[in-house]
């Protein structure tokens, strides 16, 4: 609880925060005063008397987590981290959406300074929290002990109108309905106005009564500027313990601009020199921009009261540690993100052992048998699938299904592939979990945007997509990826991995979980594939995205024929077409083309040789990406128009993914080069 908590006292901070949204935002000529203005009342009374945080000991395991939802209004956030006593300065705030600040437009992942996640995209700050909330209670199912309780904090969200518009609330939502996410607090700010001006044009939900269907505890209209309506409402909040909340505050956008407030003219942009002298007077804030009197600074700071809650978990910790060492080890293992220290040996022991089954099936098999390989190790990794578990094969044998009354590590996400996305990241972002989630191929388009904030946060997230091309077969073009893979790795920071087989679907995985510093999309098969043969040092190069899987028979090649998952057999078989005829035909398989070109250049040459010009890439996709690889004298088989319903095999024929085309484009790919090293010479 604050030192001084009359309501004047309550005020006069939240109008320090009003005052430092303004004139940040005037300062950068471009931002969103109207929502920190309006919900300054609600970031007083969550500060000072609700949130567990330790601004000096900001990564502390136990804290809760805030989320920004609605995060064009960023200032809210940065300003009252600054008056927390966050490592965030006034020169910061004064930098507010300037290159290099740590005050972007909108809230980027930086822990140091209380941002738990990167929010604007509306709706999956929400999404996040829910996958955060997630978190905590399947920790606190797994390591808590009778009066030993190291993990119990809440995830609280400042959320907006347009989150509630966006499709993917409702998604996650019903979702924390069903799992009973009691400790789950969402606080809406329902003004009624956003960019467009007044939204009862066009959203007039039942919104309590909504939330009320999903299963949540709902506070219905609570006075966001009245802090003891506030508290009652929070308080209630508070003591469910089988529901998430939803506090509805009534408040005022660009609450103290007085000519502005209440309209859609505070929401983008700034207030102007005239109307901030005005709110000024409105708020008895005779204080210069920028400028907050030190007995409202001390009234802000949370950090002795964040040290002393920190160091109590502390001390609870070390009895728990005395009590339970091994599980204590884990937790903070697990909590760093850690692997196992056996890791490395027992994973690498599993791929080989994988290998040596030499076993032909889908991937998407293949990719069950990773896990059923590597969960034992892991017990982090937590899974599941958009209503397709027994097509995606992410339920290995180990898995215990996650329920509203404990915990688990399998995931029934339901038909709701974006909230599945941004629940993943929430998980990863709160820490102690590797999430992966699977769908079909050609749903990433539902959950791009997820993808999309996985990789900018660098979460290690697993995406497991499959039934991957045309190969999936009957259910038709409404299901079947032609432009998803390039889709895919054109987001930056997204690793793209396209197996042929079991033994580069088994390192695909080690790969994607041994990667810390962003997320991992397998892409993976309908249909079954043979198992190639490798020696031990080519099982060793799969790692490296691309490596020779079949030499030619000669001194040097005459044509390289590069391939990704399904279509790597059809350069097996064209290569032993080319043979015969004399053609020396290598064969690559390139199952990370992102990794590949990461290598040092002596490995990439000592793969696909800069003078060899005569090149075939076959993949079953838009062939736009591959031009880099395939070079001038190349060709690329490819797919750049929508598929057929037909069983696969008939439409790999119907198409022209045969040995015998890849095995004609390699001729002609020969015929050019030499023609062009003729023309040269």
């Amino acid at each position: 609880m604050a030192a001084e908590a009359t309501p004047a006292a309550r005020r006069e901070r939240a109008n320090a925060l009003r005052a430092l949204a303004m004139d940040a935002v005037q300062r950068a000529n471009s931002g969103h005063p109207g929502m920190p203005m309006g919900m300054a009342d609600i970031a007083e009374l969550l500060y000072s008397d609700y949130l567990k945080v330790a601004p000096r000991q900001p990564h502390w395991a136990d804290r809760d987590r805030l989320v920004l939802s609605n995060g064009h209004g960023s200032m809210l956030l940065y300003g009252a981290a600054h008056l927390a006593g966050y490592a965030l300065d006034l020169d910061q705030l004064k930098a507010f959406r300037q290159l290099g600040s740590r005050t972007a437009g909108h809230p980027e992942l930086n822990i140091e300074i209380g941002i738990e996640t990167t929010t604007g995209p509306l709706g999956q700050g929400l999404a996040n929290a829910v996958g955060m909330a997630l978190a905590e209670r399947l920790l606190a199912a797994e390591f808590n002990r009778p009066q030993h309780e190291i993990v119990n904090h809440r995830t609280w969200v400042l959320l907006g109108d347009g989150c509630l518009m966006e499709g993917i609330s409702h998604e996650a939502c019903s979702l924390a309905g069903v799992l009973g996410l009691g400790k789950l607090i969402c606080i809406y700010d329902d003004n009624g106005i956003s960019i467009d001006g007044e939204i009862s044009r066009w959203f007039r939900d039942d919104t309590p009564g909504r939330f009320e269907a999903y299963g949540w505890h709902v506070a219905r209209d609570v006075d966001g500027h009245d802090p003891e309506a506030l508290r009652e409402a929070l308080g209630q909040a508070c003591a469910e313990a089988g529901r998430p909340s939803l506090v509805c505050a009534k408040t005022v956008i660009g609450f103290g601009a007085p000519n502005k407030q209440g309209t859609a003219d505070t929401h983008g942009a700034p207030l102007g020199d005239a109307e901030i002298e005005a709110a000024r007077k409105e708020l008895n804030w005779p204080h210069a921009p920028f400028e907050v009197p030190e007995p409202i600074r001390r009234g802000w700071d949370i950090r002795e009261r964040g040290r002393i809650e920190a160091n109590r978990w502390n001390e609870r910790f070390a009895a728990y540690r005395q009590a339970f060492p091994e599980p204590a080890a884990e937790f903070e293992r697990r909590m760093e993100g850690r692997l196992p220290d056996d890791w490395e040996q027992r994973s690498a022991g599993a791929i080989e052992a994988i290998a040596a089954r030499n076993k032909a099936e889908a991937t998407r098999k293949s990719s069950l048998g990773a896990l059923e390989a590597f969960a034992p190790m892991l017990p982090e990794l937590a899974g599941g699938s958009a209503d397709l578990t027994g097509s995606n094969c992410t339920r290995h044998s180990g898995s215990v299904d996650i329920t509203p009354q404990g915990g688990g590590n399998y995931m029934y996400f339901g038909v709701r592939e974006f909230a599945m996305g941004a629940m993943l990241n929430g998980m990863a972002l709160h820490g102690g979990f590797i999430p992966y989630g699977g769908t079909f191929l050609t749903f990433s388009d539902y959950q791009r945007n997820a993808l999309r904030m996985a990789a900018l946060m660098r979460q290690r997230c697993v995406f497991v997509f499959t039934h991957d091309s045309i190969g999936l077969g009957e259910d038709g073009p409404t299901h079947q990826p032609i432009e998803h893979l390039e889709s895919l790795r054109i987001i930056p920071n997204m690793r793209v991995w396209r197996p042929c087989d079991a033994a580069e679907t088994a390192v695909a995985w080690r790969e994607a979980i041994e990667r810390r510093d962003g997320p991992t999309s397998l892409v993976l098969t309908r249909q079954g594939l043979p198992a190639q043969a490798r020696s031990a040092e080519q099982l060793a190069q799969v790692e490296r995205g691309g490596y020779v899987l079949k030499r030619e028979a000669a001194a040097a090649p005459d044509v390289l024929l590069i391939a990704t998952g399904s279509e790597v057999q059809l350069a097996i078989g064209a290569a032993a077409l080319l043979e015969g005829e004399g053609i020396a035909a290598r064969v690559v398989s390139m199952p990370c083309a992102h990794a590949f070109m990461q290598q040092e250049a002596g490995y990439r040459e000592s793969v696909l040789p800069e003078k060899v010009r005569a090149r075939v890439v076959a993949e079953a996709g838009v062939p736009d990406g591959w031009a880099g690889i395939a070079g001038r004298s190349g060709r690329v088989l490819g797919i750049a128009r929508y598929g057929e319903s037909a069983p696969g095999d008939r439409l790999f024929e119907h198409f022209g993914f045969t040995a015998e085309a890849v095995a004609a484009l390699a001729r002609e790919s020969i015929a050019e080069a030499r023609a062009r090293n003729t023309k040269t010479t």
